[in-house]
């Protein structure tokens, strides 16, 4: 008896003390390549110094909106100065900063589920960046001169934090947009190499699927997609290596893989359907149909695809950096009530018809961002959830579309595990450098410096 006792006590030691599943692990059959999402099971279970080198990786994800957000409807009710920044450099009077308990608008009342999950901000922008829609590519450089003929552009935010935390991923980051062709992509670009040079972005849900979770070859990867487009799933391929990894996790692991994988099949049946709507006759109609009413007008449900796909790559770390740009140019989105394209609309004039259809179209995107952050929060991580280890930038470079203003930003910085102050109100006449906020976002990802572009420290008022 004392040896079978001592033989099940090894043997549990044993168990407990295994080597780590590799994060690298896949499911893999017939083409397809699953990866798997953080697990416990992936940390050594001795060794404080080994298990703090794995917890859960630090994050970044900007998404920016070219016609950005109606000022009247994004920020909070003007508030007078509560007090001056006592880090002001000596001599200097420092533009005034006032933070209040809730950010009250409209717009924001549309994330009110995620208070204390997310802070906007008021009175930012990058100096000497204006020329209207042409500083969408200074958006994440703060590159000055936009519009002029002698403009360069640098390194934007995303690459430069890929350098540095993403070269232990499948993908040092990813860069997506939606838009409508055939407008250059160029235009919209906001990821910028260290050259100064855009880079390309991937416009197609269906292949961003592909590289992320289909392997093989070429032939393969067809046949996997065509058995996703007839209603089947990928998963249905690895399901025995799925159920062999499932039987050997502990209970919580349990829980975040089948989370994850029903994550991933909710996924396939989105994407089903949007190939099936490419495949869909349209309806015959008496009259010419308009240019404007091609399948772009679907940007909502294309952003919300893009989200859905955003939220798998990180959470599977096959990538710690994306950016994505939403262009809703010569579009109209297919939102209820909405009848003219977006980009007449952000030009409202003043005129009530325009600026609630706008709203509309804005409402719909801010909702899809919170159904992004909503995703986030509720995938569980060692030591939180996805959303506290993600920090999530939500703008644009337009402050005011109606007059190509560029000053006095919308701007949203969610998770990333701050102590959020729901808004930070900065001078609007004299603002704040945008690059200060990067700056403190370059820090939280654990990237020593204390400059980027125009900044000149980092943001006061957002702590860590």
């Amino acid at each position: 008896m004392e040896r079978t006792t001592t033989a099940r006590v090894q043997s549990s030691v044993r168990g407990s003390t295994h080597r780590p599943l590799s994060r690298r692990a896949m499911f893999r059959a017939a083409g397809a390549g699953v990866a798997l999402p953080w697990l416990d099971a992936m940390v050594p279970v001795f060794g404080r110094a080994a298990r703090a080198a794995a917890a859960a990786p630090q994050r970044m994800v900007a998404v920016h909106l070219p016609l950005g957000m109606m000022p009247f409807y994004f920020f909070p009710g003007r508030v007078v100065p509560e007090k001056a920044s006592p880090s002001a450099p000596p001599g200097q009077t420092s533009p005034p900063v006032t933070a209040t308990a809730s950010a009250a608008s409209p717009y924001l009342d549309l994330l009110d589920d995620l208070e204390g999950q997310f802070t906007a901000f008021s009175g930012l922008s990058h100096p000497g960046v204006g020329g209207g829609h042409a500083a969408g590519s200074s958006f994440l450089t703060a590159a000055p001169g936009t519009g002029q003929g002698t403009f360069r552009n640098s390194e934007s935010l995303d690459q430069c934090a890929a350098a540095k935390i993403g070269i232990d991923t499948r993908f040092q980051s990813l860069v997506l947009g939606i838009q409508k062709n055939p407008i250059p992509e160029s235009v919209f670009a906001v990821s910028i190499s260290r050259a100064g040079v855009p880079i390309p972005a991937q416009l197609s849900p269906r292949s961003l699927y592909r590289s992320l979770f289909v392997a093989g070859t070429p032939e393969e990867q067809a046949a996997t997609m065509r058995r996703i487009a007839a209603g089947d799933s990928v998963l249905d391929l690895v399901v025995d290596r799925a159920k062999a990894i499932d039987r050997s996790l502990p209970a919580a692991d349990r829980a975040r893989l089948e989370q994850y994988l029903t994550s991933i099949r909710e996924v396939e049946g989105r994407l089903a359907r949007s190939i099936a709507w490419e495949k869909m006759p349209k309806p015959a109609v008496e009259h010419a149909e308009p240019s404007d009413l091609a399948d772009s007008r679907f940007v909502i449900e294309k952003s919300k695809l893009m989200f859905d796909l955003m939220k798998l790559a990180l959470q599977t770390d096959s990538t710690r950096v994306i950016t994505l740009y939403v262009s809703t140019f010569n579009t109209i989105a297919h939102v209820p009530g909405v009848k003219t394209d977006t980009h007449g609309l952000s030009h409202h004039g003043n005129e009530p018809e325009k600026i609630a259809q706008l709203k509309k179209v804005e409402e719909a995107q801010l909702n899809a961002f919170a159904g992004f952050l909503h995703s986030l929060r509720d995938v569980k991580e060692s030591d939180g959830s996805l959303l506290d280890h993600t920090q999530v930038l939500y703008g644009s470079c337009l402050g005011n579309a109606n007059a190509h203003l560029n000053n006095n930003l919308p701007i949203i910085i969610a998770g990333g595990g701050y102590r959020h102050a729901g808004h930070l109100g900065f001078d609007e006449k004299k603002n704040e450098p945008l690059a200060n906020l990067f700056v403190s976002m370059l820090q939280r990802l654990g990237i020593e410096t204390d400059s980027f572009a125009s900044s000149t420290g980092t943001l006061r008022g957002l702590d860590a």
